[in-house]
Parts: structure tokens; sequence; C-alpha cells
């Protein structure tokens, strides 16, 4: 009897233990908000039927990476990783096998996380549906298929290091900061990157070609950053898609949709904050005007497509059509946001904050080269606006991007 009592004490104690181990619904919650402040779907899902499986195409200057499968899956999944597999693979980039993982996979930024946070991210993917995918293998130009080249990468421009908090800033800076640097890993598209595809860490949010669109400068840049923005009109950008001043487009509209709409109010206030603070990381282009004949020639195709919905003074209608003047993303140095625009034509980005929609045509079988370059050389140029000389060469080479 004794026996009997002790062997139901034991499996009683080990099933306590068990249903301990079990994250909790809180647990799960956070790491859910986590997994979309992280915009990790929109990486991870190929097949909208099955989120998290895996399989999307990412393409990089050395060729396409194809996103693993999060899902619990044991065979083609993480379910039979340990919290120590996920860990180290969230903020080192090894893979439970002990290979690298390229940096297509932010890992130079999730090394700012913390382990509670990482943990719980794990938790919410380990209640996702597991789905049987199996992980492609890269497509990379020779000899960047190599993965024991990413060890000499790292060493040259990996540095794991926890966020560091500052003191002397404010609590909703310091959130900021580590969900922009971390997890947010706003510098994987914003910041400027180097040959070997590594960020140019003093130009940092300062402005990036990916895509074929431009992420533009979110540092305090007078012309073409945030230095006119308030840390209102910021966070009603990221809750909302669109603002008084502009509106979400292309990968960023994608961004805005998949993960910072759904963030709470703080951590958006948050990352508000914290971007408002930052200096111009670096000049901006001194700008040499357009000739006469090139505005009058933009000013003719202008007045004829686009003054009926931007206004004579291209002030639009905000928030439903965004206006020119003083517009940053217009004005940067790289015109290639501006030329998909005009090219393929535009959708605002509906969210719950603002469900209305607004649509602009694309007008790339109905201009040539020459008028695209003329009338985006106009509206860079006019109502104060100052941005460099856009070609017909750029045009047509924006025709053939993907």
């Amino acid at each position: 009897m004794r026996m009997i009592l002790a062997v139901v004490a034991l499996c009683s104690a080990i099933a306590s233990t068990a249903r301990a181990a079990e994250p909790s619904p809180e647990l799960i919650a956070y790491g859910k908000a986590l997994v979309e402040a992280g915009d990790c779907a929109s990486c991870h899902t190929a097949d909208p039927a099955k989120p998290f499986a895996g399989g999307k195409r990412i393409d990089t200057p050395f060729g396409a990476i194809y996103a693993p499968n999060l899902t619990p899956d044991r065979d083609t999944g993480i379910g039979a990783w340990t919290d120590a597999h996920f860990t180290r693979a969230v903020r080192t980039g090894v893979a439970p096998d002990g290979s690298n993982y390229y940096p297509a996979f932010p890992y130079p930024y999730f090394t700012k996380m913390t382990k509670d946070d990482t943990l719980a991210i794990r938790a919410y993917l380990g209640t996702l549906a597991p789905v049987a995918s199996r992980n492609k293998p890269p497509e990379l130009r020779w000899p960047f298929g190599y993965r024991g080249l990413m060890r000499l990468w790292n060493a040259m421009y990996f540095k794991p290091a926890l966020f560091e908090p500052d003191q002397n800033q404010s609590a909703a800076w310091n959130r900021g900061g580590y969900l922009v640097t971390g997890l947010g890993h706003c510098g994987a598209c914003h910041t400027p990157k180097n040959y070997f595809g590594a960020d140019k860490t003093a130009q940092a949010l300062s402005g990036n070609e990916v895509g074929g669109w431009y992420a533009p400068r979110l540092d305090g840049a007078a012309r073409t950053g945030l230095k006119s923005w308030s840390v209102e009109d910021i966070t009603e950008y990221l809750q909302s898609g669109r603002n008084v001043k502009s509106h979400a487009g292309g990968l960023m509209a994608e961004v805005v949709v998949g993960s910072t709409s759904k963030m709470s109010d703080a951590d958006v206030r948050a990352i508000a904050v914290y971007l408002k603070s930052l200096p111009a990381s670096r000049r901006e282009t001194i700008v040499t005007p357009p000739d006469d004949a090139e505005m009058k020639a933009g000013q003719a195709v202008y007045a004829k497509l686009c003054i009926a919905c931007h206004e004579a003074d291209g002030s639009g209608a905000p928030r439903i059509y965004p206006p020119l003047p003083g517009n940053a993303l217009l004005q940067s140095v790289n015109p290639s946001s501006s030329l998909r625009i005009i090219l393929d034509g535009a959708h605002t980005v509906t969210t719950p904050r603002a469900p209305n929609t607004g649509e602009m045509p694309g007008y790339a079988k109905q201009l040539s080269d020459a008028e695209i370059a003329a009338v985006t050389n106009y509206i860079r140029n006019s109502w104060g606006n100052a941005a460099p000389l856009v070609t017909a060469a750029q045009v047509a080479k924006a025709r053939k991007e993907p």
C-alpha cells in the first residue's frame, strides 16, 4: 500500500512539474506581442494559410535565401529545439547543428534582446499549429553559399551584446531604443550597408535602398529625415500608415499592416520618442536644381495628370492624398520609391485606425521615361522641396525592377 501511495505521489509530482513548465497565457500573449513587434510573420510566411511555416523567398545582393519553418513541427520546424537552441539561434545566429545563419536573419539586431523575451517568443511559437514544411537551401552566388564564411563575417561585423539602457534617458526612450535597435530591427532596411552587407554603423538609420524601394532616413535630417515630424506624427504614421506629412507605401506599408499597427500604444510612442531624439548622422546632399526647361516639362505633366488630387500647390488631402511640399521621402537622395509609385501607382494602406482607402494609378504605360523623369524632378524641386536630378536612364532602370 505504501508503495502504491508513493507511486501515486511521484506521478502527481511529475504531472505538477509538467504543468508548471507549461507557459502561462500571459507569457504566450506577451510572446505574441513580441512576434508582432518583430514582424516575424512577414518573412516566415509564404502561404497565408500556413503562417510561420517558412518558404518565403528573400532576395539579397548576394542571391536568394528562403525563410525557415518556425512552427513546432518536430521534423521540419522548431518543435524538437530546446530553449537553449532557440536562444542561441535568435541572439547569435547559430543553428542547433552548429551552422551559421546568414544575416538576412537579423540576429545582429536580435542579439540585443533579453533571454526572457526570446523565451516568450518561443512560448508563443509553440502554440502554433505544426506544419510539415522542409526548409529550402539558399540560392547564393559563389562563394557566398559557403556558410563557413559567416564565421569570418561575424568576427568582423557581429558584436553580440544586450541593449544597454541609458540612465539619463526616460523609460519611454529606452523602450523605444530597445525596439528600434533590437527586436524591431529597423536598421535592417533603413541603415546603409557596406560591400559585404554589414551596417555602416556610423550612418545608422540614414536611409538605404531595399527591394527596389528606398527606406528613408529616420534620423533628424531637416529635409529628408524626421526633423519636421513630431512624436505625434511618427506615432500616427506607425499606427495608421499615414499622417499629415506622408503615407506608407511598398515594404513599409507591409510593416505597418503586419507589425506597428498591432503594437501597443505605449510601444509605438516609445519608438517615436526614440527616433525623434536622433541627430542627423550624415549631411544632406547639396542639390543643384533642374533647369527651367526640365521644370516646365514636369509642370505640364503635373498639370495634366496630378493636379486633380494633389492640387496646384501640392497640398493634396492629408491622410487621403499625401501632401508633396516638405515630403521627406519625396526629397530623398535616392528616388527609387518615388519612381515606383509613379510607375506602378499606389494603394493607400488600410488599418483599423485608418480604414478609408485611396488609389493612385500607375503611369508606366502612359508616360515616357523622359516625362516621368521630368514630373519627378518637378515635384521633388517645387514648393520649397530640393532633391537631386532624376534622369530618364534612372526611370528606364526602374521599369525593369521586378
